[in-house]
């Protein structure tokens, strides 16, 4: 083997290396579940299929230019991240929306709730053939926690909340809402707070890292648009 070729290998090697080192996997802490929590959740019917480890939470380098305190929503590689400081996210599985249900655009939290009910849409209720309430509960399609998106002072109608199904983690199987795991949405809501910027990107712009046009105000504050 020449020389080159050798060089080349070890190159390749120390490259995925790097790669992986980059990436720090969280398991889910149970200390920051309320005493409901840790109720409804051990009531919950539902299969708990372990998530595949591509879309397990973990804290990644981030090179995009959000603000620290954003949440940014890569539809196409199924990841919602959560911007942190010194060029740091915490990355999470999602379940999107079908390409004909998703959406794209800059919007904020405009309300959170914490194990909320479902009112299905009119069009969620003659699609899918469910009740026009569903009420809280572990088995509710909603999960554990909701963030409800807001734009233009009103809201859009699209949330990010838990799931009853985390067996589609990694997936475009949803009514266009950002769907993460009961732990992880947990995890999520306990760090955002009323106002924080939510960025959901285009199609085909979630391999874009240094695109600087969303989000450069940062998370946070009273919603006042």
């Amino acid at each position: 083997m020449s020389l080159k070729v050798t060089l080349g290998i070890l190159a390749t090697g120390l490259t995925l290396s790097g790669c992986m080192q980059a990436t720090t996997y969280e398991a889910t802490n149970t200390a920051n579940f309320k005493p409901r929590d840790k109720e409804l959740m051990a009531k919950s019917t539902f299969v708990k299929t372990p998530v595949a480890e591509p879309f397990r939470r973990a804290i990644v380098e981030y090179h995009r230019k959000e603000a620290p305190g954003s949440i940014v929503v890569d539809s196409d590689n199924h990841y919602l991240y959560y911007v942190m400081d010194g060029g740091k996210a915490i990355r999470y599985g999602i379940t999107v929306g079908e390409e004909a249900m998703a959406w794209s655009g800059i919007a904020k939290v405009g309300a959170m709730t914490e194990w909320p009910a479902w009112h299905p849409t009119p069009g969620e209720i003659s699609r899918l053939g469910v009740p026009s309430y569903v009420a809280p509960g572990p088995d509710n399609p909603m999960g554990s926690r909701a963030m409800y998106l807001y734009s233009g002072g009103k809201d859009t109608l699209f949330r990010i909340h838990g799931t009853n199904q985390p067996e589609y983690i990694g997936a475009s199987i949803s009514s266009g809402c950002i769907r993460m795991t009961n732990e992880d949405v947990i995890d999520l809501y306990n760090r955002v707070k009323l106002g924080t910027i939510v960025v959901v990107l285009e199609p085909k712009h979630g391999d874009s890292p240094f695109n600087s046009q969303m989000a450069l105000q940062g998370g946070g504050g009273n919603v006042t648009y």
